[in-house]
C-alpha cells in the first residue's frame, strides 16, 4: 500500500524539488524549473493543509464497505490469489485518494503540461508522468464486495476477472518519481529557499502518506475480513 499510497503530494515534486547551480543552463530551462517547483509547492501545500479530507475519504469508503460486506471474506486463506484481492483494496483506497485531490492535481498539470526544457528526456519523462496522473484520476473505486464474493464462490482458489483486469490496470500505471538529477542543471540559486520549502513539505506528506495508507488498508482489510 505504501509504495504507491497516497502519492498526490509527493508525486507532484517530481519535477522540481532539487537543488544546483544552474550556471550554463538556458533561461528557458531554468523558468521552467523554477515553475515547476512553484506549482510543486502550491499542491503540496494544498494537499498537506488538507489532508482531513483524504483521511475523511478514506473512512468514508471503508465505512460503505462495512455497511454494504462486513465480513464478507470470513474465513479467507491467505494464498496468491487473495494477494491480488488485498491490492485491489489498496487500488481502491488510491482511487478514493485522488478523487479527493482531484483539483489540486488538474491545476498542476495544467500548469507544467506546457512548460519545456532543452533536455528533451525530461520532457517525454514529464508528459509520462502527467499521464500517469491522468490515469490514476480517472481510476474508479471497483466493486470489492461482489469480487470477494465471488472469490469465496472458487473456494478462494482464483480472483475474479474484474479483480485481475482492475489489478493489472493499475499496475500499469506510471506514477513513478522522475529522477531529481535531470533539474540539477536549471535550478537557480535563487530558487534554493524554494527547494528547502518544497523539501520540508515532502518529509510532512511522507510521515501523513506512511501512517494513514497503512493504516486504512488495514481497517479496509479487517472489515471484509481478508487475511494478509
Amino acid at each position: 500500500m505504501v509504495r504507491r499510497g497516497f502519492a498526490i503530494a509527493l508525486l507532484v515534486t517530481a519535477f522540481g524539488a532539487t537543488q544546483a547551480d544552474a550556471s550554463g543552463a538556458s533561461p528557458q530551462d531554468i523558468s521552467s524549473t523554477h515553475a515547476t517547483l512553484v506549482a510543486a509547492y502550491k499542491a503540496l501545500h494544498g494537499v498537506v493543509k488538507t489532508w482531513p479530507t483524504v483521511e475523511a475519504s478514506l473512512r468514508k469508503l471503508n465505512h460503505k464497505f462495512a455497511m454494504e460486506c462486513p465480513n464478507v471474506g470470513m474465513g479467507s486463506p491467505q494464498n496468491k490469489s487473495g494477494q491480488r484481492l488485498a491490492y485491489e483494496v489498496a487500488g481502491a483506497l488510491w482511487a478514493a485518494a485522488y478523487h479527493t485531490d482531484a483539483g489540486i492535481v488538474n491545476t498542476f498539470i495544467n500548469t507544467v503540461s506546457p512548460l519545456r526544457w532543452s533536455d528533451h528526456r525530461i520532457v517525454r519523462r514529464g508528459l509520462k508522468f502527467i499521464f500517469g496522473l491522468h490515469e490514476m484520476e480517472a481510476l474508479q473505486v471497483p466493486d470489492l464486495c461482489g469480487d470477494v464474493r465471488l472469490w469465496a464462490a472458487s473456494n478462494y482458489n482464483t480472483a475474479s476477472a474484474d479483480t485481475e483486469q482492475f489489478d493489472r490496470h493499475v499496475e500499469g500505471i506510471d506514477v513513478e518519481i522522475p529522477s531529481l538529477r535531470m533539474f540539477l542543471p536549471s535550478l537557480a540559486p535563487s530558487d534554493k529557499g524554494l527547494y528547502t520549502q518544497v523539501t520540508h513539505l515532502v518529509r510532512r506528506f511522507e510521515e501523513l502518506e506512511v501512517t494513514t495508507g497503512q493504516q486504512y488498508w488495514n481497517e479496509v482489510l479487517e472489515t471484509l475480513s481478508l487475511n494478509q
